[in-house]
């Protein structure tokens, strides 16, 4: 059913409801008035569940938009932002958009991540990733909270992380084909937001 569609039916139950509630007040007789006020009831609980689905309708299409202007990676949508902006500022960027910045899982979705940002970004950018040790030097824990498993940290030239209180956000590299290193959270870098897939 299109978008059209469920607002026509909703103004229509809306209308419904209305019009039970002005028929309601005018008897006030005891069985009528029991009648109609399940009835009311049961109309308001429809309505209640067509706005639930016409939400939920609603954010899938903006997943499908998502994934139609980015890129589908085992299970999420990926969006690149090219636009340079600080952790934070990115980091609530993708937080506005029903998103969160992107934290590969897997070496397979660091891998496809990496090319995607080639693709959409260019070969030479870098990209916050969702990861910070901002609260303990050294504990690297997603937007969550939750310790970070997968690792994909430069080790073979700079021993990566190596920037102690002053790199306390996380980046990935296209020039050091997909790697990572941590640095200032002040400093401005291109973004990419995953949105889970239900």
């Amino acid at each position: 059913m299109d978008t059209r569609g469920i607002w026509l039916m909703f103004w229509i139950l809306l209308l419904a409801h209305c019009t039970l509630q002005q028929t309601s007040s005018k008897k006030r007789n005891g069985k009528k008035d029991s009648a109609n006020s399940i009835a009311i009831e049961e109309l308001k609980k429809q309505i209640n569940d067509i706005i639930q689905e016409l939400n939920l309708l609603k954010e899938q299409q903006a997943l499908q938009t998502v994934c139609l202007r980015g890129t589908k990676i085992l299970g999420k949508c990926f969006l690149a932002d090219p636009v340079r902006k600080t952790f934070h500022a990115a980091s609530d960027d993708c937080i506005a958009k029903g998103g969160s910045l992107s934290t590969p899982l897997t070496g397979d979705e660091n891998d496809q991540l990496y090319s995607y940002v080639r693709q959409s970004i260019g070969p030479e950018e870098q990209i916050w990733l969702g990861i910070n040790d901002m609260v303990t030097d050294g504990q690297w824990v997603d937007q969550s909270g939750s310790s970070v498993r997968f690792k994909n940290w430069e080790t073979e030239i700079t021993l990566q992380p190596d920037g102690g209180r002053s790199q306390n956000c996380a980046i990935l590299s296209t020039t050091a084909n997909g790697k990572w290193f941590d640095e200032n959270c002040r400093a401005e870098k291109a973004s990419v937001c995953e949105f889970n897939i239900v």
